[in-house]
């Protein structure tokens, strides 16, 4: 039995649709949204928990202006730090802080208990088919 691409699609999409909606009613966001722990999260995995904002921009789901704005609440909160790029006098270096690296971990701890719980329904096998999968997509779509 052959699975139509546009079905297959469907069935991807609603299932991340599904469980997002999950994850997002149990997210602990008492101190971060979901959203707000997205940068986190990210800059904590890049080198120095530093990235170009250019750079952080293609990680993640907004548009630029929204980030910019995001990035500025961040800044307040004392949880990321701006600074000018010295290879570049236009660009900026966004810098996690000890206080945003600790929020990461306490809010990431939380967070990575329900996607384990959510992301259970597979077996090991099915886990590592699934990220092969989403990773040859993901490279597709970002060479266009």
């Amino acid at each position: 039995m052959s699975t139509d691409p546009v079905d297959a699609w469907e069935a991807l999409y609603r299932a991340q649709v599904a469980v997002m909606r999950r994850l997002n009613a149990e997210f602990p966001d008492d101190e971060v949204s979901l959203t707000e722990y997205d940068v986190i999260f990210n800059l904590y995995r890049q080198p120095g928990r530093a990235a170009r904002i250019r750079d952080l921009n293609r990680l993640l789901l907004l548009s630029q202006p929204s980030v910019s704005r995001l990035l500025d609440r961040l800044v307040g909160r004392g949880l990321v730090v701006k600074r000018r790029d010295p290879d570049d006098a236009r660009g900026t270096i966004v810098e996690l802080t000890e206080h945003g690296a600790e929020v990461f971990r306490r809010v990431g701890a939380q967070h990575a208990r329900s996607i384990m719980a959510w992301m259970s329904a597979l077996d090991a096998e099915e886990l590592e088919r699934l990220a092969q999968i989403t990773a040859r997509l993901r490279a597709s779509a970002e060479r266009g």
